[in-house]
């Protein structure tokens, strides 16, 4: 069956409920992807912002080394299952999208993959010009490796805290947090945490009215104590 959520759909979940129009708002958003990246780093903030754009004018770029469809596959499972997901990108890191204000960059398996050279330096780029800029998970490494994440508090994946931490060691990383705000730069711990991450992002730019009707859309219990972490307990951290 096949169906769409309409603007009578949306006004039904009060997706509209709260809508603004704001031009000191940020509109233009882009998530950088790659071979393995994590589906829900990428996906889970998305989807949070599917429904925000139902309140606010937003614009998404998806940005990858080329235009081939980009696969959560990085070709290091080991028991070799043919079992991933696709997103086809919009922009190239040698024609990025003009006028970027909020930069995504999420984490996943293909953050060790050797051939990252491009999207770091995409990330050192394209920084400077942003007014917000977001990690999920292990992203975080890739922004620790363009130097963007250098004198800054921020934190990632508990599992793979040691992995993460030695390409940033100018960086002052917290162990006790599902996400860290530094400024601008917001950082979150892993996977399902990039959620938390980005609503609170949300609450902090839109609003907490817009942020509960998206996470009441969702049916999603947000966390909101950025320090709630038991995880970093669990690895010992």
């Amino acid at each position: 069956m096949k169906w769409t959520l309409g603007i009578s759909a949306a006004l039904s979940f009060g997706l509209l409920a709260h809508a603004q129009n704001d031009t000191t708002l940020p509109v233009n958003y882009g998530i950088v992807v790659f071979p393995g990246f994590q589906a829900l780093d990428v996906f889970g903030p998305l989807d949070a912002m599917n429904l925000l754009s139902y309140q606010f004018p937003l614009n998404l770029a998806i940005i990858a080394e080329s235009l081939d469809p980009v696969s959560t596959k990085a070709n290091m499972n080991p028991q070799n299952s043919n079992f991933s997901q696709s997103i086809v990108p919009t922009h190239t890191f040698e024609n990025p999208p003009e006028n970027l204000e909020v930069l995504i960059v999420p984490g996943g398996i293909g953050t060790r993959a050797p051939t990252l050279n491009s999207t770091i330096d995409y990330v050192a780029q394209a920084f400077p010009s942003l007014r917000y800029f977001i990690t999920v998970c292990t992203g975080a490494s890739i922004a620790a490796r363009a130097g963007v994440l250098d004198g800054r508090n921020a934190t990632t994946n508990k599992k793979s805290w040691e992995y993460v931490t030695n390409f940033g060691p100018n960086v002052n990383w917290i162990t006790h947090a599902r996400w860290v705000v530094d400024g601008n730069v917001y950082t979150t711990s892993g996977v399902s945490a990039g959620i938390d991450g980005m609503m609170a992002f949300m609450a902090d730019i839109y609003g907490a009215n817009a942020t509960n009707t998206v996470a009441q859309g969702m049916e999603y219990e947000r966390e909101l104590d950025p320090s709630h972490d038991p995880f970093a307990d669990l690895y010992g951290l």
